[in-house]
């Protein structure tokens, strides 16, 4: 039996990941077999990068630990060699960065995950990770406002050349008009 020392260890670390899974906005599971030292050195950095964390917790650590958090329906998930990948901030770039590397390497699979706060597979995470960039988001919006302002001031502008041609058309035979007012005036 383990030491009363240890058990107070794995405690803490079962409080601690849990603290963390609860601000975290992502939590991924993730099977990392066959994957190669450079190939995972690689995604770590990438992780960080989008400024998440990649850890490797025993299972039963990590399902203590979501147990403790609220978190339920991921037990199944916590079978074999399991990787966790964590972020506070935005979830997306995170997930795509996990999508992308999976695409890249077979082996490597997404196992299901929370995603502020709601438990999702991995085809519900897949499918999320799929989705363009907030950035790019913004950009497909301004673009789609800035064609209907495009549209608008066309329109404005063929009302401005219709009004014009419409005031040539009243104002010449004003002219006329006046011109031929005059003209008997100055016979007389």
């Amino acid at each position: 039996m383990a030491s009363e020392k240890v058990l107070n260890q794995k405690k803490e670390e079962v409080t601690k990941l849990a603290n963390e899974f609860k601000e975290a906005n992502l939590i991924l599971l993730t099977d990392y077999r066959g994957i190669t030292v450079d190939a995972v050195t690689q995604l770590r950095t990438d992780i960080r990068n989008v400024n998440a964390e990649y850890k490797v917790i025993k299972n039963n650590i990590t399902a203590r630990a979501l147990k403790e958090a609220g978190i339920e329906g991921l037990e199944e998930q916590l079978e074999g060699p399991t990787a966790v990948i964590t972020t506070k901030e935005d979830y997306l770039e995170p997930a795509k960065a996990i999508y992308k590397f999976s695409k890249d390497n077979d082996f490597y699979k997404i196992k299901g995950g929370v995603i502020e706060g709601k438990v999702m597979s991995a085809e519900e995470i897949i499918t999320i990770a799929k989705l363009p960039s907030r950035e790019t988001l913004l950009s497909m919006l301004a673009g789609a406002l800035l064609a209907n302002i495009q549209k608008v001031a066309v329109a404005i502008d063929q009302v401005r050349i219709q009004k014009e041609e419409q005031g040539q058309k009243i104002a010449e035979p004003v002219a006329e008009t006046v011109e031929t007012a005059e003209a008997p005036a100055k016979a007389e």
